[in-house]
């Protein structure tokens, strides 16, 4: 029997919805373990279980459902908020060793996947194992992601804008590059992937940070109901958009 594609597609309104994405696993992130106090280990025990939940529905799908698919996403990004936090905070690591911690996890993970199957493609995925290390990989850039956000801000001292506009000025780089080089796709995917994390990281942490230190001090959960409702309303839109899956 043909299997159906489980992947969304790489478009623009994919991008945005990643951002989006992110901005709302940082604040929801804190909100599970800052503004609600229940700490980093329960926050991140909370989140481990959400990310395993929303994991198992879409593993089991049969397509590509875009609110399975985007509640993973979300799930990576918060679940990857509270990896962070919990290696910086709670186990004293700092942001810089647990950058360098996550990108060598994300590199394993990415050459395990390329070991196994041949090449690190992201769209069409048939296989249920393929996904598996897809999502192992994406746990670990948005938890990459939500690290070198904070290294950006907390060791180098850049402002929450600084920090999101030198993320911006590499995404646009990648973009050029997608455009004007023949630099493989797959390399650009990923590299597009890992910065729109700290992106998205930095942009929810101007959102909720006091304006002392270069915030617009909204609480984090006004922000993540924000980022809920954008997110929610392109999930629709991809709905609408989405036509018969593709079939291996």
């Amino acid at each position: 029997m043909a299997k159906a594609n489980k992947m969304a597609k790489i478009t623009l309104i994919f991008w945005f919805m990643k951002i989006i994405a992110t901005t709302l696993g940082e604040t929801l992130g804190d909100f599970i373990s800052i503004t609600s106090k229940l700490g980093y280990l329960t926050g991140l025990i909370i989140t481990l279980a959400f990310f395993l939940t929303v994991l198992a529905i879409q593993l089991t799908r049969k397509k590509y459902i875009p609110l399975y698919y985007w509640l993973v996403i979300v799930a990576t990004t918060t679940f990857g908020t509270e990896i962070s936090d919990f290696m910086d905070r709670s186990l004293k690591l700092g942001y810089t060793w647990g950058s360098f911690i996550l990108f060598l996890c994300l590199i394993s993970s990415l050459s395990a996947g390329y070991k196994r199957f041949g090449n690190l493609d992201i769209y069409p995925i048939f296989d249920r194992n393929k996904e598996i290390y897809y999502w192992t990989a994406i746990l670990f850039s948005n938890s990459l992601g939500t690290a070198f956000g904070d290294y950006l801000s907390d060791v180098l001292g850049l402002s929450y804008l600084t920090g999101a506009g030198v993320t911006a000025g590499i995404i646009v780089l990648v973009v050029l590059l997608h455009y004007a080089t023949k630099i493989n796709e797959i390399v650009l995917f990923w590299i597009a992937f890992i910065f729109t994390r700290p992106f998205g990281a930095t942009f929810g942490d101007f959102l909720t940070k006091p304006s002392s230190s270069g915030g617009l001090h909204l609480s984090t959960l006004y922000a993540s109901l924000i980022a809920i409702t954008l997110l929610g309303i392109l999930i629709f839109v991809a709905h609408k958009k989405h036509s018969e899956p593709i079939e291996e």
